[in-house]
């Protein structure tokens, strides 16, 4: 445990960001699973709804620094592929 009143900030601070950060990367995560599982059912109109939702979220990761750009446009080419493939 630190002793200086600033270190004690610090470890306040990273604490509130790793709640925060956690939280984003689950929203994600359930958004991609959500519109995964409307593919798997063939429900079309849904999965394009969830579609426009996961693309945002994992936008949003990247404005955040959770995810790196590249990997979040591998991941919105995969899921876009798994749309046209439903339509």
């Amino acid at each position: 445990m630190p002793n200086i009143k600033s270190a004690k900030k610090r470890v306040k601070v990273i604490e509130k960001k790793t709640a925060l950060n956690t939280a984003r990367k689950t929203a994600l995560k359930t958004a991609i699973k959500k519109f995964e599982a409307a593919v798997v059912a063939a429900n079309k109109d849904e999965a394009a709804v969830l579609f426009k939702d996961a693309v945002k979220k994992l936008d949003q990761a990247v404005a955040h620094n959770l995810v790196h750009k590249n990997k979040a446009a591998r991941k919105k080419s995969q899921l876009a592929i798994k749309l046209a493939k439903l339509a």
